[in-house]
């Protein structure tokens, strides 16, 4: 048998390269903005079409590149940022592994122009599938301007797996917000298929954070502020009571490179404990610098992965941090100072952190948790779909068939509900038990899709209209929704690059209030990660659903709980919420005789 081992031409190993490092438009607009940062640029600029797929361009005043490194820069490892191993444990620049443009150039269109200060003219070089078209001198100002177009044009395979424009168009953002928050000192700015989305204008972090999610964040922000020996933590977290139910403004930056970390992660949480409600989220930007020696950023191709020569005392030290921080701007009255000896005695914190506490459990994990002898209480998702039909019978007065009538609640059967949580209704054959948040969940989403798909509304005017401001991502995402909104009875309409004017509103929202109503929508639809596989009047009615219904701990009157299981039952999905969670659960008089029977 003949040798059957051989090398790769460079063509493919670029494309296999191209797989890790740029995933999607996002990845590669990350990582241009991150080599124009290492450039030394005061002024970024990223122009977007159609999220990326089509264009993506980013002009910086950077120093620029020769001529010849204007062809050497796509080739693979190549690189200015070191120059033996032994540079790779004293990294302070974004890139160093030399595959970015090399990746890009595989698997895109790209044209490539960029002049340093002391020349005259530059370079300009197009490059197609990591063939080189043309590289010849060019007039361009100082700086480079790269332009990468039809993102996988000739990986097919790999274009299909793109998300819709909505969906790129968000991890675009998301990548071009931790870059811009690493930077505050420079100017960046986002356009996106003509519109301006972001136009940051350099300052300092606290401007940064304001400009960049919007004015009413600048009561929300408390400093952040520790030097030490082994590391010096700044940056800014957020107040108690401005937590969100969502994530996604929870940031860790080293030696300001963007890093995930959920034991870090973990250490502000335990800073917050008893602070915040359950399944709320602070704000926080924090930014560890330290020795480059005791940190390796060499983990994966992204850059998003380090490891700590000892992760244990940095989670210390953010925690303890976190606390200084919450105290001194009196956020809480009562701190445990004790533990804050770390900066004098470090060893006494090299332990492992708890493990973080689990949440309440769900109905039906509860019922599982019941005993085996009284295993007749556990819920059956199947027996449910079996009995559907009789309790539907059982509990809708639209039906007026004599034997159902029959087997109707007596006029004595009241509701009631369980830690204004639960809904108990009897029936015929026993009780049910009732979520009343899923429930309602379920009851808005089957009349949101029905409006949407039938384009049926009903719109109260306002009489003094509201405006809405809004983030650029938030902008962005909005204008996305908004025909569909405006087929649910919100005459909402675009008011200059950063907010809206509400005119009219649905009739159920008459009383409510709709730059919190709005909000919680965006932070809903960006936050339930299902949206993405779903067509977008689920995703809105999905997200529209959880922002307006009845949430737990919320009182009903006995209209109210009658109501509510009239309207669930009605639906033509009744037993779960549109999230999967069940909507009620059913215990029989036979299986609650047992329960008072004399075991054996």
């Amino acid at each position: 048998m003949g040798d059957i081992i051989h090398l790769l031409p460079d063509s493919i190993a670029n494309q296999i390269a191209a797989g890790e490092v740029i995933q999607r438009p996002a990845s590669a607009i990350k990582e241009l903005m991150e080599n124009a940062v290492d450039a030394g640029a005061t002024e970024i600029k990223v122009v977007v079409k159609e999220a990326g797929k089509m264009l993506i361009q980013v002009i910086d005043n950077g120093k620029g590149m020769s001529f010849t490194d204007a062809r050497m820069c796509f080739e693979r490892h190549a690189t200015s940022k070191i120059r033996s191993a032994d540079d790779i444990f004293s990294i302070r620049t974004k890139g160093f592994r030399g595959e970015a443009l090399a990746s890009i150039a595989a698997i895109a269109q790209v044209e490539l122009k960029t002049r340093q200060q002391e020349h005259e003219l530059g370079a300009r070089l197009v490059i197609e599938g990591f063939e080189v078209k043309a590289h010849e001198q060019a007039q361009c100002p100082v700086g480079t301007n790269i332009q990468v177009k039809n993102l996988f044009y000739n990986v097919p395979a790999r274009r299909n797996f793109l998300k819709s424009n909505t969906v790129e168009l968000k991890h675009i953002i998301d990548e071009f917000e931790r870059v811009v928050l690493a930077h505050p000192d420079i100017f960046f700015s986002l356009q996106h298929n003509g519109v301006e989305l972001f136009h940051l204008k350099a300052g300092n972090l606290r401007q940064r954070i304001i400009h960049l999610f919007g004015s009413n964040y600048n009561e929300k922000l408390v400093p952040i502020s520790e030097d030490t020996s082994v590391t010096n933590i700044r940056g800014f977290i957020g107040k108690p009571d401005a937590a969100k139910k969502t994530k996604g403004e929870q940031f860790f930056f080293v030696n300001n490179r963007f890093i995930r970390s959920p034991y870090l992660h973990h250490a502000v949480m335990s800073a917050y404990q008893e602070l915040l409600p359950e399944g709320s989220y602070p704000l926080y930007t924090i930014y560890i610098d330290i020795d480059p020696a005791r940190i390796d950023v060499n983990v994966h191709p992204t850059k998003q992965e380090i490891k700590f020569e000892d992760e244990r005392i940095i989670y210390t030290f953010i925690q303890a941090a976190v606390r200084h921080a919450l105290a001194q701007y009196s956020v809480t009255p009562t701190l445990d100072f004790e533990q804050d000896q770390t900066f004098a005695n470090l060893p006494s914190f090299y332990k492992k952190p708890e493990e973080q506490p689990v949440s309440f459990k769900t109905v039906e994990s509860r019922m599982n948790d019941i005993p085996q002898h009284q295993s007749s209480f556990k819920h059956d998702v199947a027996s449910t779909n079996r009995m559907h039909t009789a309790f539907k019978r059982e509990v809708s007065g639209a039906l007026h068939d004599d034997e159902v009538q029959s087997d109707m609640p007596t006029d004595g059967a009241t509701p009631f509900q369980i830690h204004y949580q639960y809904v108990v209704t009897q029936i015929k054959s026993g009780f049910i038990v009732i979520d009343q948040q899923a429930a309602h969940e379920r009851i808005l989403y089957e009349k949101y899709v029905t409006q949407l798909r039938e384009k049926k509304h009903h719109s109260q005017q306002q009489l003094f209209p509201e405006t809405l401001k809004l983030s650029g991502a938030d902008f962005a995402l909005m204008e996305m929704l908004l025909p569909d909104l405006q087929n649910l009875g919100f005459d909402i309409m675009p008011f200059g690059k950063d907010a809206f004017v509400v005119h009219g509103i649905p009739v159920e929202f008459e009383n409510g209030d709709i730059n919190g109503v709005v909000e919680a929508l965006l932070e809903q639809f960006k936050e339930d990660k299902s949206t993405l596989k779903l067509d977008r009047h689920e995703a809105i009615a999905r997200s529209l659903a959880r922002t307006n219904s009845i949430k737990r701990g919320q009182k009903l009157d006995e209209r109210g709980m009658r109501h509510l299981a009239d309207q669930l039952f009605a639906c033509e999905t009744p037993y779960t919420s549109p999230f999967g969670n069940l909507t009620f659960v059913t215990f029989t008089l036979e299986a609650l005789a047992r329960q008072f029977q004399k075991s054996n």
